[in-house]
């Protein structure tokens, strides 16, 4: 099970197994809320209805929304898919697990990059303890399912069970035999040929076999690419009206499907009455794409650039009655509040100053006000474009140079080690990020550069500094 996308054949001994580690858990947790957690691969901001596309069709996860509490202003913890994952699980910054990309670090032409950027992490360092692990200890059944990208196997991070995780960050099809010739997929008669519905199917029996307090880890490898169409679908947008830059019909489908495997996982809850008591979380692991598969307008840029477009991502919470439903709000949070919000929702303090996120349980329950706080984004490394001709970057050459973000408040400061280049931006009267004041609010400048400093020294950030012998300056 260390390469490729592995759907196991012991889902059919669920039954056995999840009674097993129902009888050996630690404590009795008979009536603790279950837990699913989804998160989205590249599902930008406003790529669902809810969220105000009209292009999208999403009414299975614009229903849950409706149910919960959606921040408008939920952040990533990175603009690309395995640091975000990383801080989701650990509960820590990218400065601390230093996971800050896919593979290589040095990423785009060498004589463009001025600086030799910090080598990156590709593995979740076991000595962190993740999610999984503190759930897992409390009592909880954990199942992964979907993409994991942080090691060849989850189940060595506290997963019981794991369905289609490994150390891929995206298949080489959704239809079979899914791009990988290395690794039998196990496919039983009657079941689905499509990536994003057969993790759906398998994930259903899971459901079906639990009976204890479950955490399920759902990550579907939709709405990555490569965009392969649902063709049952193809019909509902060739000729839909684009809106805001959406228009292509093929992702389109990749959505709508998705959203109909969410609708299952639902009433899979709904049919075992599970889902009064079951805590939902709904997020995407970084920003939209930019360009030609979607846009995230009025947001500037998007997935792998550090502009609102590839950080600010749908974001809600779900728990029936206990979480005011219909409701939106514009506090600022991150999914780095994912983790901490837990362990307050299980009652575990053990871990209490270890996370850098914040819980947000009482202000969802209580309407308690949380305290104004930072956030930030460290990017040591350089993440190559994806068209010099069409984008929103800093540059065309590049999606990110290395740099580190500060947002507090309203306000947001970029700051470029290459040039000590800085950009200050009032996103409540700029969200679009397009009118620069770091030289006419020099004070404002000053003070979240000082507090960015300081969180350099505080998390042990890696500063690159030294320069490229291959650079060629333009």
């Amino acid at each position: 099970m260390k390469k490729g996308i592995y759907l196991p054949a012991i889902l059919s001994h669920l039954t056995l197994l999840v009674l097993f580690f129902s009888c050996s858990s630690e404590q009795d947790r008979t009536d603790s809320p279950n837990i699913v957690l989804i998160n989205i691969d590249d599902m930008g901001w406003n790529d669902v209805s809810f969220m105000g596309s009209k292009y999208y069709d999403t009414p299975n996860i614009d229903s849950l929304a409706e149910q919960g509490l959606v921040f408008t202003q939920g952040y990533a913890a990175s603009a690309n898919c395995a640091p975000s994952r990383a801080s989701i699980h650990s509960g820590k910054w990218s400065t601390r697990h230093q996971i800050y990309t896919v593979a290589n670090s040095d990423r785009g032409k060498a004589s463009d990059r001025k600086l030799i950027p910090i080598k990156n992490t590709t593995v979740l360092d076991k000595r962190f303890t993740t999610l999984s692990q503190k759930l897992k200890k409390q009592g909880y059944i954990t199942c992964h399912s979907g993409k994991w990208h942080l090691s060849d196997d989850p189940l060595e991070y506290g997963f019981d069970f794991n369905i289609a995780g490994g150390n891929q960050g995206a298949p080489g099809s959704y239809y079979l035999p899914f791009g990988n010739k290395r690794n039998k997929i196990i496919i039983n008669k009657g079941e689905s040929e499509y990536l994003t519905d057969l993790i759906m199917e398998k994930t259903l029996l899971f459901l079906d076999s639990v009976n204890s307090p479950f955490f399920l880890n759902y990550s579907p490898y939709a709405v990555h690419t490569p965009i392969h169409p649902v063709d049952s679908l193809m019909h509902k947008y060739k000729n839909k009206p684009p809106y805001k830059g959406q228009k292509n019909p093929e992702y389109a489908t990749m959505v709508e499907n998705l959203d109909r495997n969410i609708g299952l996982l639902v009433n899979k809850l709904k049919a075992r009455k599970l889902f009064e008591n079951t805590f939902i979380i709904f997020t995407s692991d970084n920003g939209g794409y930019y360009g030609k598969i979607t846009m995230q307008k009025p947001l500037r840029a998007g997935k792998g650039s550090y502009y609102e477009g590839g950080i600010r991502v749908p974001f809600f919470f779900l728990w029936k009655d206990r979480i005011s439903s219909g409701r939106n709000t514009q506090i600022p949070i991150s999914h780095l509040d994912i983790f901490p919000t837990l362990m307050n929702l299980i009652e575990d303090n053990s871990m209490k100053n270890q996370l850098d996120g914040r819980s947000l349980l009482s202000l969802m329950t209580e309407g308690q006000a949380l305290a104004e706080r930072s956030f930030f984004w460290h990017f040591p490394i350089y993440l190559q474009g994806y068209d010099i001709k069409d984008n929103e970057n800093r540059d065309s050459l590049f999606r990110t140079r290395p740099g580190s973000i500060i947002r507090k408040g309203n306000w947001k400061l970029h700051y470029y080690f290459e040039d000590n280049g800085m950009e200050l931006y009032n996103l409540k009267e700029d969200i679009s990020e397009r009118n620069n004041l770091a030289e006419s609010h020099i004070e404002k400048r000053q003070e979240l550069m000082e507090e960015l400093v300081d969180w350099w020294q505080n998390t042990n950030a890696p500063i690159p500094s030294q320069i490229n012998p291959l650079y060629e300056p333009h």
